[in-house]
């Protein structure tokens, strides 16, 4: 079997690793931190993984546009970059194959995991961030820009600060990161998505909060109540919701979920199908990812595999 290199950059870490079977399987990996060079770093460690790939699959946060990074302020650097032409400097002819890291992710489990054999079907990430990957026909649709499925721009309130006011309206209340900053402000200590949703928390909210923030006003209005369950409660209500809007608009045969809140996954699998049984008129059936770890790599590889065969 040939030999194949996958290459993700996330917004904390690298990972590239080697497979020499159509599989999801590692013959090879290492990791590294982002920071300061960034691509430099990781193709080296790419080459001195493997130096002659029979194809490469790259994963990125953000997305292609124009033949640059765009939608990925957390990586130094990587802003603007223009990825794809200095990919094929470094590996001349042999097939390159970019996309986002959910898109890959995706790529991964229509390729060996729970999206296999599905025509129509949703791939969603909650993680630190919040974003969707669509399947039509049995393959990831990019869109017209190459940002199909950035669902953390869907706006929550009508009117409310949205794309062209710097923010991320679905992303700031339902992801990972947006449940810890919000149970933050909340019980006045740092706290993680995963406390939160594990049921590990403090009691107390902070007087501080500043009126106005949806901290504040969610323990207003929960007088004697436990204001952290609340904000959790309040978060899978927007995620179910919206999940189940997007449902609807693409009428999907498979909803999978995947990313690091499924950690929590028996608390959220039950409401995510709860609402799109309620609200989708043909609700899909709803399955986690079978890749919990790693799934932008595995994705890699699997883009690295199409562009083989």
């Amino acid at each position: 079997m040939t030999r194949v290199l996958g290459i993700d950059v996330g917004g904390t870490k690298v990972a590239i690793g080697v497979s020499t079977a159509d599989g999801p399987a590692l013959s090879a990996h290492v990791r590294l931190d982002t920071g300061p060079d960034t691509l430099a770093r990781a193709l080296a460690a790419a080459r001195a993984l493997d130096g002659a790939p029979a194809a490469v699959g790259f994963s990125t946060c953000g997305v292609i546009r124009d033949g640059v990074v765009r939608l990925a302020p957390n990586v130094p650097g990587w802003e603007g970059l223009e990825l794809p032409r200095l990919l094929q400097e470094a590996y001349g002819a042999t097939p390159v194959a970019i996309d986002n890291d959910v898109n890959a992710a995706a790529a991964a489990e229509l390729r060996w995991g729970a999206l296999r054999g599905v025509s129509t079907g949703v791939y969603l990430n909650l993680g630190t961030g919040l974003a969707a990957a669509l399947v039509v026909d049995g393959r990831v649709v990019p869109g017209a820009h190459g940002a199909a499925g950035e669902i953390g721009y869907l706006q929550v309130m009508p009117g409310e600060p949205a794309f062209a006011d710097g923010r991320v309206p679905l992303e700031e209340r339902v992801s990972g990161g947006a449940l810890a900053a919000r149970g933050a402000a909340l019980l006045g200590r740092p706290v993680t998505a995963a406390e939160l949703l594990g049921g590990g928390r403090a009691r107390e909210p902070v007087d501080e909060t500043p009126s106005g923030d949806p901290a504040r006003e969610l323990v207003d209005e929960t007088p004697g109540g436990d204001p952290a369950q609340e904000l959790v409660d309040e978060t899978l209500r927007t995620l179910a919701m919206s999940v189940a809007n997007l449902c609807v608009v693409l009428d999907p045969e498979r909803l999978v979920v995947g990313g690091g809140m499924m950690g929590a996954a028996e608390l959220i699998l039950p409401r995510l199908t709860a609402e799109v049984g309620r609200a989708v008129p043909f609700p899909p059936e709803i399955r986690p990812a079978r890749f919990a770890d790693d799934a932008p790599l595995l994705g890699a590889l699997a883009l690295a595999r199409a562009a083989v065969a």
